[in-house]
């Protein structure tokens, strides 16, 4: 079965520990406002490539990997292609290649459970624990994403939990103080990583004919961003928080 890819980037060192061979998937089920890569969203475009391409990618640059990289699986939304990720998975486990799987959690049917019981760390990209804000943020419902958090908890999978900090919509203390307190006894949960929204994306926007939907909202400020880390570590003492 082949895998849609959309792009790869050699040498990332910001999905998941060390460096890394990160594959960007083709396709998304989320809209979220202030996604960074438009064009990985439709399920038209990419490239129909034999997941045996991917495995000699990995191998090549294992070298480059060291002791805490590996080949991270972003997008778009990976766990769409879950099925025929689950047999590459297999593949690069038996090479010792550490897998890291980028997802917004909002898939968990038996294919999904086995691609993560396949993976080694799972970053959980948790947009907004507001229902109405992360409607509001992503045109779809997180009560799945939340599900998927326990089920990777009751199955001790590791999970860096992410946070884009988007002023005006998952910025109010009240919605990070909530998702800290439904999180805080979860063991699975290794690393939370705020993320500062940025407009690195908006060319590609231009280039696609697409309007911006969050033109005008300011980046962060450095208290913003303090402010945020502070309720994050009050929570998670024993978390590294970044």
């Amino acid at each position: 079965m082949l895998i849609n890819v959309h792009s790869y980037e050699s040498l990332g060192t910001y999905d998941g520990p060390g460096i890394r061979l990160v594959v960007f998937l083709q396709g998304c089920n989320f809209r979220c406002a202030y996604c960074a890569n438009p064009d990985t969203i439709t399920y038209e475009g990419g490239t129909s490539t034999d997941p045996e391409e991917i495995l000699r990618k990995a191998v090549s640059e294992k070298p480059f990997f060291g002791q805490k990289g590996g080949i991270t699986f972003s997008g778009g939304e990976p766990t769409l292609q879950a099925k025929a990720l689950a047999p590459l998975f297999k593949k690069l486990r038996e090479e010792g290649i550490h897998i890291c799987v980028d997802t917004n959690g909002s898939l968990l049917n038996s294919e999904v459970k086995e691609l993560f019981s396949l993976t080694d760390l799972v970053l959980l990209d948790v947009k907004e624990f507001n229902p109405d804000r992360h409607l509001l943020l992503t045109q779809r419902e997180n009560r799945q994403t939340i599900r998927t958090a326990e089920w990777l908890e009751e199955n001790r999978i590791p999970v860096w939990l992410r946070y884009v900090l988007l002023p005006g919509y998952s910025d109010p203390e009240e919605d990070i103080i909530a998702l800290c307190e439904h999180f805080k006894s979860f063991k699975a949960i290794r690393r939370i990583e705020i993320l500062p929204y940025h407009t690195l994306g908006v060319h590609k926007y231009e280039a696609l004919g697409i309007p911006y939907p969050l033109d005008g909202v300011k980046q962060n400020t450095p208290e913003q961003l303090e402010r945020a880390k502070d309720l994050f570590l009050h929570y998670f003492p024993e978390v590294r928080v970044n």
